[in-house]
């Protein structure tokens, strides 16, 4: 599939709803040169990890980033990084600020020992295992502000989009057209 029809497809996923902003949560982990390009094209983001952070900590750490329609940064994004597990992409009304404070709640899980564990909800592998397991109420917990999830297939030639209906998850997966 030609990577130009790649990202026009998952883009018009994307962008399809007035009055929504998309967000991208990226994993540095996976991406070698995430801070350069943040630093370069100027989107606006932040890191999930709080504090002043070592430059190989900062280097493979998640970043929450607002994605603009048609911009460098976003084609980039969708073009380079989509079937390489690169990270998610959410949906929603609220703003960056309030989103961030949402995803941090996610970072650290607890096994039954009570030990804590990094959660990468933002790797796409991850996320499209673990939201269909989830009961109502983890739903609207993982959920919160997001109307909808975006994310890779296990098949890259698959978008996944993921939403909450009265409680319930609307799973719906869409072949990406080769125009």
């Amino acid at each position: 599939m030609a990577q130009e029809s790649v990202a026009e497809s998952v883009a018009g996923q994307l962008f399809s709803e007035d009055g929504t902003s998309v967000f991208a949560v990226l994993d540095g982990a996976s991406i070698s040169d995430l801070q350069e390009r943040l630093y370069d094209l100027q989107p606006e983001y932040e890191c999930l990890y709080t504090g002043e952070l070592e430059p190989d900590m900062a280097e493979v750490a998640p970043y929450l980033v607002a994605l603009q329609k048609g911009s460098q940064f976003t084609n980039w994004v969708i073009g380079k990084g989509w079937g390489k597990h690169w990270g998610i992409f959410a949906v929603t009304t609220v703003d960056l600020r309030v989103l961030r404070r949402h995803f941090r709640t996610f970072l650290t899980v607890y096994d039954p020992e009570g030990k804590p564990m990094l959660f990468r909800f933002y790797d796409p592998r991850v996320l499209r295992v673990y939201i269909p397991t989830c009961n109502p109420e983890e739903l609207e917990t993982v959920f919160g502000p997001v109307d909808k999830y975006v994310l890779e297939g296990e098949d890259p030639g698959t978008v996944i989009g993921l939403e909450r209906y009265s409680g319930l998850l609307s799973q719906r997966k869409t072949p990406l057209t080769t125009t």
